[in-house]
This record gives C-alpha cells, structure tokens and sequence, in this order.
C-alpha cells in the first residue's frame, strides 16, 4: 500500500539497483522531512541531520540501518566536516547531498539589521556552501554523486517584505549554476529544486524570524503577508515522485520548478524584464563607445 509521502505511482529504483544514500540538511520538518522519509520508503538509505538531535528521534524507530541520524548546525563549520564525514564513513559513499536547511526574515529593508542579515545568510548561503565543500571531496574521489540545493521560485522573482530572504535564494541559485559547471568533469550533477508555496512548516515561528517593526510599513506589510494567506498552496506529499523522477534521470536538469505557479511568473518576470532592456538597448550599446546614445522618451 502506498502512503501519503511516497505515492504509487511515485519512481521506484531499478530493480537489483543499489539503493541511493542521501545526506539531508534540515531534516526535521518541512521538505525535509518528506523527501528523507519518502526516500527511506523506496528502500533508499538517508543521513538525516537537524539541529536537534531529538527531532530526529523517530526515524530510527522506523527504519532502523537505513537511516543515520546527525546533530547539524550548518552554521558550525567544524559540524558540517564532522557530520559530512561520519555519513560518508557510516554508509560508504553519498549518493545525494541535499542542502535543505534555511529560514525567511520577514521585514523591509530599512526595518532589518545588518545583524539579522548575516545571520540569515550564514544559514541559507554559508550553510550551503560549507555542506558543499564537506562534500566535494569525498563525491570527486567516488566519481559521481548528485548536489541537490532547495531554492524557492523567489529564486527568480522578488517580493517586499521578504526581500532579504529572496535575496538569499538569488546567491543560492548563482552559487549553484556556477558549481555545476566546475564540477560536471568528476561526474558530479547539480540540480536546484525551486518550490512555489506549499503548507509545509516554512510560516511556522520555527522558520521564520521577524525584523523589529516600524509603523510606518505597518499597513504595507499588513496588505502584503494578508495577500500570502490567499495564496494557494501545493500539497508536499506530492513532490517526492518529482524529486525521484530527478535523482533516478540519466541527464537531469539543473533546475526544477515544484508547483503549477512559478512558471507563469518566471515568464511574466523575463518578459518585463526584456522589454526594459530592449527599450534601452541604445543607450547600452552607446556605454560601450561609439554612436551617441537615444534616450527612450527623449525629444
């Protein structure tokens, strides 16, 4: 029978296939918890880490060899070594690294210190970063292995009030375009997995921090966070099937939208985007010397 985190209809691995090992940051809740148990379902085996240790506590209960269960702040770089290491040597080899841990700050940008800025970065990006170099090593002495980094659709677009965390998602997203291309010589895949909204625990006090409030963006945010309620949210039981079809392809993408929703965004972005710039495509190419420039409006 199947369940709701691992439908029938879901990939499974080729028979006779050795199961994929998976090291997942952020494991607790959310996405991650989903795919590491939707894994653990299909008989793959998971590293699952988390910030505490005893969030985890259930999953060895479940599935007993087939899940290692690490304490992980990806914040502590000597952690990430640590804990990167001790999957490595536990299973063998890691099949699958995916870097899932990350928050959003709520807040405008003149409400927002710096302090809490870091320290959203030192999660979403640095955290990132330092699984990452953990990992490379041990994936370029294998010979193969498949990065998987959770974006967000904000990857591409932008919204108010939650600016910094967007922005975050954009560093994201170049970090890993850029990897993918020096790593791809070792056998190394990288994919960015980019949702749109879903009712997971991302709007729970667990995963987000609040800037301090100013009253004059009090109605503005207001109307703004009003607006996110409206939004429809994905089911997260439905993506494992995506995320199987992913990690089971001979050619994977480097990206993959999760939801019906950031497609038509992404393409209403780019569209405005390339008006603009074509609109001012004289001036651009006056910049680099030569012709004078026509400015768009001018008489």
């Amino acid at each position: 029978m199947s369940s709701p985190l691992h439908p029938a209809a879901g990939p499974v691995p080729t028979p006779g296939a050795a199961p994929k090992i998976w090291f997942i940051t952020g494991a607790s809740r959310g996405f991650g918890r989903v795919w590491a148990e939707a894994a653990l379902q299909r008989g793959d085996q998971v590293a699952a880490t988390a910030r505490q240790l005893a969030s985890l506590a259930d999953l060895p209960a479940k599935y007993g060899a087939n899940v290692l269960t690490l304490e992980l702040d990806v914040t502590n770089p000597e952690q990430v070594q640590t804990a990167v290491a001790q999957a490595h040597a536990h299973f063998g080899r890691l099949d699958i690294v995916l870097n899932n841990a990350g928050y959003s700050l709520v807040g405008t940008l003149e409400e927002t210190s710096l302090a809490d800025i870091r320290a959203l970065y030192e999660t979403n990006v640095f955290g990132a970063v330092a699984v990452l170099q953990a990992a490379l090593p041990l994936l370029r002495a294998q010979g193969h292995g498949h990065i998987l980094g959770t974006s967000s659709g904000l990857g591409h677009v932008t919204a108010p009030v939650i600016g910094t965390y967007c922005s975050s998602k954009w560093a994201f997203e170049a970090l890993h375009e850029s990897l993918a291309a020096e790593v791809a010589p070792f056998g190394i895949r990288v994919t960015i997995i980019e949702p749109g909204a879903y009712a997971t625990e991302f709007g729970s006090p667990e995963s987000l921090r609040f800037a301090p409030g100013m009253e004059v963006y009090a109605d503005f945010k207001h109307h703004f966070m009003a607006g996110l309620q409206q939004l429809e949210r994905g089911n997260p039981a439905a993506t494992p099937a995506a995320l199987f079809a992913v990690v089971d392809a001979a050619q994977p993408p480097l990206r993959l939208f999760l939801g019906r929703h950031n497609l038509p965004g992404v393409r209403a972005a780019y569209a405005e985007r390339l008006a603009t710039w074509e609109a001012w495509e004289d001036v651009a190419n006056a910049a680099q010397g030569g012709a004078p420039a026509t400015i768009p409006g001018a008489r």
